[in-house]
């Protein structure tokens, strides 16, 4: 009934396996499923209809996006428990070789050769990061000069963890190549940020750039701190220069989205923050932190939620100025910052 073609042990050689093999189902053990770079891994392969069944052990360790009662489900990502009767498990697996995928259509990119950009994405090799080139967009849009006007430059903040690459996808699909300079923590796991910052440029008409020391912040870039040891945060907010910057974790992570929502609370009157789905309390306080010094801030609703831990604890503490559904967000960040979303008409020009 079913064909096993390959049996790997951790992520990478299943990520190469999944490339050359393009298998229906991928049964993954929770203890992979459960690492951060599961999540990158898995939304490189989204185009190419690959479902994954996260096996549970009673006693092991639960993936993050398989537990109970604080995670939306997954038109690709299902779970299954491994102590059940293999008859069941046959027809779990027989289940989705049938089924067919209706995927969130805000997550998907604007540009219709979606299939493409995959199988070029895939030729890359993650451990070393996916090289990004150049494409058709406005790289060339005048940046900000920092040392005339910066207090009408407007700034988006935006953190995320579990779940966040779709949620990202999803804001980031709106963005007109002339966005707002744009900053961005995502947990991931170590050697993965160079892949998340190619997927993201990949996808949308914005540059995304991966996170690196002292760089000037320009209209039409969006920075990204992701899978490295060191905090992105705001280095110089009158001349709006962000970095990277050694320290120890906060509120257990880096990168942490509070350094960085932290960090730009001295030009908080010219920023719009996003909260978006994630374990734990990152982002909160840092949120909290912005919204009293002036920001307007947004924090992910339960419903477009993977896991709604992070923008839980924002709506508690009182530091989300609105609760909005994911794909409500990248609209209200671009309105807060008077620059006008990309509509339907125009992803698909």
């Amino acid at each position: 009934m079913f064909q096993v073609i390959a049996q790997t042990y951790d992520l990478m050689s299943t990520y190469s396996e999944v490339e050359e093999k393009r298998p229906r189902v991928v049964l993954i053990a929770a203890r992979l499923a459960a690492l951060p770079e599961f999540e990158v891994m898995r939304a490189l392969f989204s185009t190419l209809d690959v479902r994954w069944l996260v096996i549970n052990s009673p006693e092991g360790p639960k993936s993050q996006f398989a537990s109970n009662g604080t995670t939306r489900a997954s038109s690709d990502l299902f779970s299954i428990s491994d102590d059940v009767p293999e008859e069941i498990i046959l027809r779990q697996l027989l289940s989705l070789t049938r089924m067919e995928v209706t995927r969130q259509p805000a997550a998907k990119p604007r540009d219709p050769s979606k299939r493409q950009f995959l199988q070029d994405t895939l030729t890359e090799n993650v451990a070393n990061g996916i090289r990004t080139r150049p494409r058709a967009r406005a790289d060339s849009a005048p940046a900000h000069n920092p040392t005339s006007n910066t207090d009408v430059i407007q700034t988006i903040l935006i953190g995320a963890s579990t779940g966040g690459v779709d949620a990202l996808l999803c804001i980031l699909s709106c963005f007109p190549a002339d966005c707002p300079p744009t900053l961005i923590v995502q947990h991931t796991g170590a050697g993965f940020g160079e892949s998340l910052a190619g997927l993201l440029d990949r996808q949308c008409r914005a540059k995304v750039e991966l996170a690196e020391n002292s760089m000037l912040m320009r209209q039409g870039v969006v920075t990204v701190g992701a899978g490295t040891r060191r905090h992105l945060v705001m280095e110089d907010c009158k001349r709006r220069i962000c970095g990277l910057s050694e320290g120890s974790p906060m509120s257990g992570h880096i990168p942490s989205v509070d350094m960085l929502f932290h960090s730009a609370v001295p030009m908080a009157q010219n920023v719009s923050a996003a909260l978006l789905t994630g374990m734990g309390r990152d982002g909160a306080e840092g949120l909290k932190a912005l919204r009293n010094a002036g920001a307007r801030t947004i924090a992910q609703n339960e419903a477009t939620s993977v896991v709604y831990g992070m923008p839980r604890a924002a709506v508690a503490s009182g530091a989300a100025m609105k609760v909005l559904p994911i794909e409500e967000i990248g609209p209200a960040l671009l309105k807060s910052a008077n620059v006008a979303p990309l509509t339907g008409k125009d992803l698909h020009r």
